[in-house]
């Protein structure tokens, strides 16, 4: 680690209820030169709220690019910085990723304040298993990318968690049943830790059927159950191989896209290198 550096603390927030934020969270918040906040003034009020007079700097996906170098120049100088997210735990569908690995790369000490996230809160109260499970974040609007993560999560032999606008979270479970999801075990989970909080189980079509009857409003976290089993064909693998090749997709991201539909790891591989 850099001699003299300061540190840099990834402080996870209330996603709802104010007393989720943790004694320590407080404590850094305060000892800290600054905050880098999302919106400043979302976290504004919840520096009021706790009597928290750390001065806030705006570190959000517009300016993180521009931000970065200097933040880490004052770090190695000595300072030390909380990074928060508006709700929840910073880094999750949420900016921060870069200044967390310039940090590193520069020798400064980064250190996590753990506390509430939205993701693990929906999984654990969802009643599917915890064992296993991907995040897929917040979907691409449309295109390949959205029809791609649509596919792999249809594929999944275990759990899927992701982010939804609540405007969109019916037409993405719809989506998901018209790939043949619809039987899949599903959960839509918004405001938690609020007043309202609200935990619809059901299928996926069931729960596409309550989001239409009632759109959800709030955050919405969607959680899906593992997927049967599915055969694999080496012949319609074979030809998946083909299509990603021709639009230029490299070894390993063919090795990666295999096993999200889940092909082994030894016959991906095979695949993606023959």
């Amino acid at each position: 680690m850099s001699a003299g550096a300061g540190t840099l603390h990834v402080v996870s927030t209330p996603i709802g209820h104010l007393g989720d934020l943790s004694p320590r969270a407080v404590e850094v918040l305060r000892g800290v030169s600054a905050i880098l906040a999302e919106d400043t003034r979302h976290t504004r009020g919840l520096c009021e709220r706790f009597e928290i007079r750390t001065p806030l700097l705006a570190y959000h996906e517009h300016n993180e690019a521009s931000r970065v170098p200097g933040l880490v120049a004052r770090l190695v100088a000595g300072e030390s910085f909380a990074l928060v997210s508006d709700a929840g735990t910073p880094l999750l569908s949420d900016p921060g990723d870069r200044l967390v690995r310039a940090a590193i790369e520069a020798g400064v000490t980064v250190s996590p304040v753990p506390g509430p996230s939205a993701l693990l809160a929906a999984l654990v109260v969802s009643g599917l298993s915890a064992e296993r499970f991907t995040f897929f974040g917040f979907l691409a609007r449309k295109g390949r990318e959205r029809t791609e993560a649509i596919q792999a999560i249809v594929a999944a032999p275990h759990t899927v968690v992701l982010y939804e606008a609540p405007s969109r979270a019916a037409e993405t479970l719809r989506e998901l049943e018209a790939a043949g999801a619809g039987d899949r075990p599903a959960v839509l989970a918004r405001e938690l830790t609020k007043q309202f909080e609200t935990v619809v189980r059901g299928t996926v079509r069931e729960v596409a059927a309550a989001a239409e009857a009632q759109p959800p409003r709030g955050e919405v976290v969607l959680v899906l159950g593992a997927g049967a089993p599915v055969a694999l064909d080496e012949a319609a693998l074979r030809s998946l191989v083909a299509s990603w090749r021709a639009e230029g997709r490299t070894a390993r991201d063919v090795t990666q896209l295999l096993q999200e539909r889940g092909a082994p790891r030894n016959l991906a591989y095979r695949l993606a290198h023959e």
